[in-house]
């Protein structure tokens, strides 16, 4: 978890911190991204339509709609979570 928060923050060094939806959220002006520690992934919520503009970079991971499931068993993707944050930051995607 501390990992893919410190990844995001590197990235979104302007965003606050805050809790929404039960989750660790980064907010600045609007939801730009939520995680959360499931048993067996974490789970990345960067929005639907970061889900479509990276799907091909996710392939190997379950997604749904908004989300994305990290698996504890394989190394977490740091530069793809980094790129994804800033993306939804800049394009102003949230979910």
């Amino acid at each position: 978890m501390n990992q893919v928060r410190d990844t995001i923050r590197a990235v979104l060094p302007d965003a606050q911190e805050r809790i929404s939806w039960s989750m660790p959220t980064y907010w600045s002006k609007r939801n730009i991204i939520h995680f959360a520690a499931f048993k067996k992934h974490i789970g990345l919520y960067p929005g639907d339509k970061a889900i479509e503009n990276f799907g091909d970079r996710l392939k190997e991971y379950k997604t749904s709609k908004g989300a994305v499931q990290l698996p504890y068993d394989k190394p977490f993707p740091l530069p793809l979570i980094a790129e994804i944050a800033k993306w939804c930051y800049e394009t102003g995607n949230h979910h």
